[in-house]
């Protein structure tokens, strides 16, 4: 039996990786690692070689700064499929990690990975080891509770537009945004005109050096950001436990 286990290596920090990942990590046949086409290494590949020998570790091409579906990204989907499929080819019965940052179930690369695979190699086990997700490790940095008591909680690409993140801002509940970049003016400015800023916090580079975390109120307004960076806007809190008083 094949097997292809989508590995969660947490945000950047070598130390966030689990127990779990770092011993499959370690006794994987292959490590498979996202780059993008322009050749620098990964923030994926720059975790796994904490853990694997270079001569382990596979680069496989994505189109990671595309931020929309487009044809090339469909291109390089297949292109990694045909990769991981004939790795199995050569070396059937193996076990094949493919290492993606923070959790494999959150706006992974490894989810459209799996599923192409799926379609190549006829006898394949696909296993999942979540991982530590950047919104967690922001909070943890930054103090900030996630939610509480009956507070929800929303996780919003920011590429979903800015009029969802607006309508997800005025429920007043707890709201996470990913995937800004370019967006962060207009990010920014959603935040002050519906009164979230004020304790709202910002992480990029989380674990690496030169991180950045800060209270989103000190960010230039107009200046754009990292596409790999996070923003965690908690509710309004009124002291002890009024998460748990919330209608």
């Amino acid at each position: 039996m094949n097997t292809l286990v989508g590995l969660g290596v947490g945000p950047g920090d070598p130390e966030l990786v689990t127990v779990k990942a770092a011993n499959l990590l370690a006794a994987a046949d292959v490590v498979f690692v996202p780059v993008a086409d322009t050749g620098e290494t990964g923030r994926a590949e720059q975790t796994v070689l904490h853990y694997a020998e270079a001569w382990r570790v596979e680069r496989v091409v994505f189109a990671l700064h595309d931020r929309e579906h487009t044809a090339r990204r469909e291109e390089a989907w297949d292109a990694a499929a045909r990769r991981v499929a004939d790795w199995f080819g050569e070396h059937p019965g193996t076990t094949a990690a493919f290492a993606t940052i923070g959790d494999p179930c959150v706006y992974s690369t490894f989810t459209y990975l799996a599923e192409s695979v799926r379609g190549l190699v006829g006898d394949l086990d696909v296993r999942l080891v979540p991982g530590v997700t950047a919104m967690q490790d922001l909070a943890a940095r930054s103090g900030t509770p996630l939610v509480e008591g009956r507070e929800a909680l929303q996780l919003f690409p920011m590429t979903a537009g800015s009029a969802r993140f607006r309508e997800a801002l005025l429920r007043g509940d707890s709201v996470v945004a990913y995937k800004f970049g370019r967006m962060l003016p207009e990010t920014l400015a959603v935040l002050r005109e519906t009164g979230r800023i004020a304790h709202a916090v910002y992480g990029a580079g989380l674990g690496l050096p030169g991180e950045d975390l800060r209270p989103a109120a000190d960010l230039d307004p107009f200046a754009p950001g990292p596409y790999l960076a996070t923003l965690v806007v908690p509710p309004v809190r009124d002291g002890r436990g009024s998460g748990l008083r919330r209608p």
